[in-house]
């Protein structure tokens, strides 16, 4: 099935010239990003002048078209000043989870073959030593929050680290004002390696062109509505694909105004929506459950949001319901995945019709099948009604090129011909309505984070204790999924379900907790020895 709107033509430029190569004066002076920790503003025209002297800073240290820069930051302007500075250097950029341990970092730096790394002061106890094992000198570590030379227009949010450090700074590099470099960047060009667990396994880079990221931004505009006049709340990180394109690039494409947070704080994210008159609030599921139910919000200003749209794992209709209601704004939600850059479906603002439950339409330019997981062939769609369940298929400008030197899941996940398996199981209407239903893939959403239970589980196979052991997303009171370890212990041992759960939050990152813990005699498996997930799931529903 086609989308039922018409295509939208893709330019074929980089990132940079796609959001700034052509901006009249009026929109050079509007404010484009504001640091709500700081208030500090920074204009369209202020932005682009950092992101190009970034751009020249990284090229006077031999920074060469290709090479890969890792950004490892909460949600700030200098993010954006970073990562638009690479990109206009003709690096790759690889963005890393801000909350990842040392050792999940330099496997990412390691993985991604990282030459740069770009951070905070705060991250530098886990960022220093994964930088050295991943052999990236203290010169090639910059510090967006280090002491520097004045960067000027406020853009950098530079405050004061150590004299002393070894690093380099964003705010002494804006000031050298090196001229950006002259170099030719084309769609095909790698833009972003961001990590993704795709239908199973652990984290993978996925390779994402230029291309990809401005068809996806080029698609969501026709679609999702958001406008220059609108202050848009930017607290889902920007280091996931959902912050970086939908958040970060649609707004700048769109002339609106981003308003950063660093980390979700429901109290400060309520003084925020009143204090700068936010009118859009891009959400995951579990921000939604706080907007429906926190008694904060009854005594909250939340009179200038119109749209709250919803992200990064399913949103229940009924909490859509819920929040709409209490806010008194549209919610919607959109569908995607990393490997997808990563929009394929949402509900546009006026499609009151569509159910809120579902993900609504796939977006211009996408094709989307339904197959049997079993047969592969096409599920028939009736003219009412929804049709039977099958692996929701797609393809379109968007999709990935596939997973950086992987092969195999690269074989498992795209088809030659184009076709990328999301590992969803989807019904859709002749209307061309499309509706999740159930989980092929393995991978967890915790929070809109991705969490594979491979990672999980072999953490709990180094217990002692444990013989055997599952991990599967299993959902809490709220609605909302967790993971939950299936665990068969060792003869004569007995850990109480709190030591199985601490030992695991001690070595992985904190959305990465296991936080149900369940002891089982056996572990289902296939005769090949794969894990049977679909019966664990199952057991939530007895």
């Amino acid at each position: 099935m086609r989308s039922t709107f018409p295509d939208v033509e893709i330019p074929d430029s980089s990132v940079y010239d796609y959001l700034f190569g052509e901006i009249d004066d009026d929109r050079l002076d509007r404010v484009a990003l504001v640091d709500g920790t700081t208030g500090a503003e920074t204009t369209y025209r202020e932005l682009i002048a950092a992101i190009d002297a970034f751009a020249g800073a990284l090229a006077a240290r031999d920074l060469v078209p290709g090479q890969v820069l890792a950004l490892h930051s909460p949600n700030s302007p200098a993010f954006a000043i970073a990562f638009h500075g690479a990109l206009r250097a003709g690096a790759t950029v690889t963005t890393v989870n801000s909350l990842y341990t040392a050792d999940e970092v330099a496997t990412q730096l390691t993985d991604a073959g990282a030459g740069w790394l770009v951070t905070v002061t705060g991250l530098l106890p886990a960022d220093d030593p994964a930088a050295a094992r991943a052999g990236i000198p203290p010169e090639r570590v910059i510090v967006l929050d280090g002491a520097g030379a004045a960067g000027g227009a406020g853009a950098a949010g530079a405050t004061g680290a150590a004299e002393s450090s070894p690093h380099p700074s964003l705010a002494g590099l804006l000031a050298e004002r090196a001229p950006a470099p002259h170099v030719t960047i084309t769609g095909d060009d790698i833009a972003v390696l961001p990590y993704s667990s795709g239908t199973t396994g652990r984290p993978k880079g996925v390779v994402l062109t230029h291309r990809n990221l401005v068809a996806n931004v080029q698609q969501s505009r026709a679609v999702i509505g958001l406008n220059g006049s609108d202050r848009v709340l930017a607290v889902l990180p920007f280091f996931h694909i959902y912050g970086l394109t939908v958040l970060l690039d649609y707004a700048l494409a769109c002339g609106a105004t981003l308003v950063t947070m660093p980390r979700f704080d429901l109290e400060r994210f309520l003084t925020l929506v009143g204090e700068q008159r936010l009118t859009w609030v891009f959400i995951a599921p579990p921000i939604a459950v706080a907007l429906a139910k926190h008694p904060l919000v009854a005594a909250a200003d939340l009179s200038s949001v119109q749209v709250v749209f919803s992200g990064a794992a399913p949103l229940d209709g009924a909490l859509a319901r819920a929040v709409a209601e209490r806010v008194g704004c549209t919610v919607r939600q959109g569908y995607g995945m990393t490997e997808l850059s990563p929009v394929s479906h949402c509900i546009p603002l006026e499609r009151d019709d569509l159910d809120a439950s579902s993900i609504g339409l796939a977006l211009p330019n996408i094709e989307c099948r339904i197959v049997d997981p079993e047969t592969g062939a096409d599920v028939a769609v009736p003219a009412s009604g929804p049709s039977e369940p099958g692996e929701l298929l797609v393809r379109g400008p968007n999709v990935m090129r596939g997973y950086l030197g992987d092969a195999e899941a690269t074989r498992r996940t795209l088809e030659p011909d184009g076709w990328l398996h999301t590992g969803d199981i989807a019904t859709v209407t002749a209307a061309g309505e499309f509706r999740i239903v159930d989980r092929l893939k393995e991978l967890i959403k915790y929070k809109g984070y991705q969490v594979a239970p491979a990672v999980l589980e072999a953490v709990l196979l180094q217990h002692p204790d444990i013989a055997d052991a599952a991990v599967v997303g299993w959902h809490d009171a709220d609605g909302q999924e967790v993971p939950k370890a299936f665990v068969v212990l060792q003869p004569d041992a007995a850990p109480a379900e709190e030591d199985v759960m601490s030992y695991v939050a001690s070595r992985v990152a904190p959305h990465e907790k296991v936080r149900l813990v369940e002891f089982v005699d056996a572990i289902p498996k296939s005769t090949s020895g794969k894990i049977l997930r679909k019966d664990l799931r199952a057991r939530e529903r007895v």
